[in-house]
């Protein structure tokens, strides 16, 4: 069921919208990013962490060297980027299934290069650029 499909037209609107999508998330659910570089995935995972009430929201930063950040906040919330990591082999290396069957929120930046191991119930939000600051968001809602 598609939640949304809408164009923000700025990083603050994309920064409601993932605060708006927190607001329905619950611990064991996993949201799955999509999106060219620079179409608005950490941005919108700074919304979340707004949504999540974690006090450091607006410096979440892509954990792309790092691949997995952990937030505290009224659930907790794991933060993968998956961008450096081309085998699934090596993303299952980073015990990535305990992180997204555990007890917070897992984002996950570049989720089609886990497809195979993906939970079917997830939430997909697809990102697509239309222009500088403009992005169409699309966000499914798996999980029932």
């Amino acid at each position: 069921m598609v939640l949304y499909d809408m164009i923000t037209h700025s990083a603050e609107e994309t920064i409601k919208l993932g605060e708006t999508l927190a607001k329905d998330l619950s611990r064991g659910d996993v949201v799955a990013l999509y999106g060219d570089l620079g179409s608005g995935k950490t941005t919108f995972v700074k919304g979340v962490g707004m949504g999540l009430a974690i006090k450091e929201a607006m410096h979440i930063n892509s954990p792309t060297f790092v691949l997995i950040k952990e937030y505290q906040g009224r659930i907790p919330l794991y933060h993968m980027d998956l961008y450096r990591l081309d085998i699934l082999r090596d993303i299952e290396d980073i015990a990535i299934e305990e992180y997204m069957y555990g007890d917070g929120v897992t984002i996950i930046e570049w989720a089609e290069k886990l497809k195979s191991i993906l939970p079917k119930k997830n939430i997909s939000v697809r990102f697509t650029i239309k222009g500088k600051d403009k992005r169409e968001v699309e966000i499914e809602d798996l999980r029932h």
